[in-house]
């Protein structure tokens, strides 16, 4: 009785809420111009990402006009992963694959080269493909794979890559190759498989860290050329993870990024004489989130950190280089910096972003200390209507400290509970939510909810022991952690223990419905995206793939045999909250099959789900008209179980809108 008299109140309560006003969807689901962007050696050129429907390309523009003078696309789902200018007329080219929207790009090993005359791609590495002014770059990782270590600004002929065959024990060595004709020279042979190398600011290799299919990392280092490795470190010795980023000015200290028994990694200044070692850098309690290098790109001048929000540390004695990073950070104080490229003649091109900015791109010159505009992310959103990211702390029930962010839709009154929606993310090992501009935030945001985003344990950021406390804990310690903050927002005050969903996608989905299966009488309603709800079933296909892949999942994850137990699918009879269950029937990382048998367990439940399917689609959706209609039927759906707003009907196609 007392269980239907509280589901009769919130429906209730939620026939006699005011009116919201219609979420636009267009300024969600446009896409922006450009994305990650460089400029040429020479300036007269800017190299820029082009996000398309379902593949991420390549567009040339020349800076005085910022015309197009010439381009690359690949097939569907391939992603220019990176890319370098080589010389002043020649970009390479990394390539990736991606397989939907909240899939994480995996390098397929294939380099290209990209001359300004447009007349035809080179392959590098890689099949030969037709040519053409738009090239198409199939993926299909069969044969070598490569990725690049070092342009060699001062080769303009030649860059450092790192290559190796597909198989079990895979070697890696490092050649010299020559960007326009493909011709290689052997430089190094690694020391390790799998291995990723550093070389200095004279383009001499002197870092390799791999692993073999026990996953224990091992950290090598040489002199130069010619020298024999050593070893540095041992993770099946010493229990930690080193990593090179960077050296002094002279070359002699080597920056490491080392795990820590307890909190945070540490930088530390390695002396590669005499093998002295010093903490240079550590932050209470996050791990280093990207590095700070001087025009050479290669000599470390700091670190970021992201505590919150993205702040910096610099080392000492950082000359020209660190001044000029502290003359960026004052000319943008409520936002994070990152110099992306350098002309010959110092003119820095630099991206700056925060939670209510993609990331707005300008040129900066130290000569004169003056900053230009040069291109607007997603202009049609005005920053300044557009509601923060607030830290929050939460402890857990076994006393572990958790981060994440609330947000609250803009001129939400502070004292009164809202409707609101827990959002895990996906990964989930290594992954974090961040300090950045987040569409699904700010959507559900505009629709009237409060936004808690949580980064509990097994995420990266906060040290190597948080990251460990996730391991075989999906479904345990894991969920605990986002049911401990969902009632801390209770007890605060910001959310109505009524009206509460969980939202998530991939990882997330399967915590959406595991939360909904472990607290029945917290969530009202959860949403489970391209997620995974059989751990059995998961096991079984990912341990298939390699002898290192089923090690990672029984280590991760746990052994097959006990997974039954924390898989949602078994548990639909526990499930009082109602569920929309998307998913896309090309899901390659998170199959149909997962979100069929959970719709199917729930309605032998009783609790029959709402599903939104499409066949074409994979792990996340990239037609525009199958996003839009994700985003409507999410917004309608939370609508009538939480009460906020729906998306605006009519919208004109690629109309943005106003801020």
């Amino acid at each position: 009785m007392r269980t239907w008299l509280i589901a009769a109140l919130a429906a209730l309560l939620l026939t006699f809420l005011p009116a919201q006003a219609q979420v636009r969807l267009d300024r969600y689901l446009k896409q922006d111009s450009y994305g990650r962007i460089k400029i040429s050696p020479d300036g007269q050129y800017y190299a820029a990402t082009v996000q398309l429907e379902d593949r991420v390309g390549l567009a040339i523009l020349r800076r005085s006009d910022k015309k197009l003078v010439t381009g690359a696309s690949g097939a569907k789902d391939s992603v220019i992963d990176d890319f370098w200018w080589a010389s002043d007329d020649r970009v390479v080219i990394a390539m990736a694959e991606r397989l939907g929207s909240r899939d994480q790009p995996f390098s397929t090993g294939q380099l290209y080269g990209l001359g300004l005359d447009g007349k035809r791609i080179k392959v590098l590495v890689g099949r030969e493909d037709n040519p053409g002014l738009v090239a198409t770059i199939s993926i299909n990782p069969q044969w070598e794979m490569a990725t690049l270590i070092d342009p060699l600004p001062d080769d303009p002929r030649n860059v450092l890559i790192s290559a190796w065959k597909l198989g079990p024990e895979p070697l890696t060595v490092v050649d010299k190759l020559d960007v326009y004709s493909g011709r290689r020279a052997r430089v190094a042979t690694a020391p390790v498989n799998r291995a990723v190398f550093l070389s200095d600011a004279n383009g001499r290799v002197r870092f390799a860290r791999g692993a073999k299919n026990d996953n224990y990392s091992k950290l090598y280092y040489r002199n130069g050329d010619g020298d024999d490795w050593r070893l540095v470190n041992d993770q099946a010795e010493s229990g930690r993870v080193e990593s090179a980023l960077g050296f002094s000015a002279d070359g002699h200290i080597a920056y490491l990024e080392v795990t820590q028994d307890t909190g945070p990694d540490a930088i530390v200044a390695w002396d590669t004489r005499t093998g002295e070692r010093k903490q240079a850098l550590r932050d209470p309690s996050v791990d280093p989130y990207a590095v700070i290098l001087d025009r050479d790109g290669h000599t470390l001048l700091g670190v970021q950190y992201m505590d919150g929000r993205v702040h910096a540390r610099l080392l000492e004695g950082g000359g020209e280089g660190a001044r000029l990073y502290r003359a960026l950070e004052q000319a943008f104080p409520d936002a994070a910096v990152n110099v992306t490229s350098y002309t010959r003649d110092g003119l820095a091109l630099v991206q700056v972003w925060n939670d209510r900015t993609p990331g707005d791109t300008y040129l900066f010159d130290p000569a004169t200390m003056n900053v230009n505009g040069v291109f607007v992310a997603r202009e049609w959103f005005d920053p300044a209507k557009l509601p923060k990211m607030r830290p929050v702390s939460v402890r857990a029930r076994d006393g572990l400290a958790l981060q994440g962010y609330l947000t609250l839709p803009a001129g939400a009154a502070e004292a009164a509970p809202l409707p609101m929606v827990v959002m895990p993310h996906g990964g989930p090992y290594g992954i974090f939510d961040e300090w950045a501009f987040d569409d699904d935030t700010q959507m559900l945001a505009e629709a009237g909810y409060a936004v808690l985003r949580i980064n509990f344990r097994g995420s990266g950021n906060y040290g190597q022991r948080f990251r460990q406390a996730g391991a075989r804990q999906w479904g345990g310690a894991m969920q605990d952690d986002l049911t401990d903050a969902t009632r801390w927002a209770i007890e605060q005050r910001i959310a109505d223990p009524a009206r509460i969903c969980i939202y998530g996608a991939s990882y997330g989905g399967y915590a959406a419905l595991m939360g909904a299966a472990r607290e029945p009488d917290l969530y009202r309603c959860a949403v489970g995206y391209v997620g995974v709800y059989d751990l059995e079933e998961m096991h079984r296909r990912d341990s298939a793939a390699s002898r290192s892949m089923r090690n990672w999942v029984d280590d991760w994850v746990g052994e097959r045999d006990g997974l039954a137990l924390r898989s949602p699918v078994g548990m639909a009879a526990r499930i009082k909250a109602q569920v929309l269950l998307v998913a896309g029937g090309a899901d390659q990382i998170a199959p149909i099959v997962h979100s069929k048998r959970m719709a199917n367990a729930l309605a032998k439940a009783g609790n029959p789900a709402q599903t939104l399917f499409f066949d074409t689609e994979g792990h996340g959706f990239y037609t525009t008209a199958h996003r839009r209609e994700f985003y409507q039927t999410l917004l309608d759906f939370l609508a009538r179980n939480l009460g906020g707003a729906q998306a605006a009907k009519g919208e004109a196609e690629g109309a943005a809108g106003g801020g």
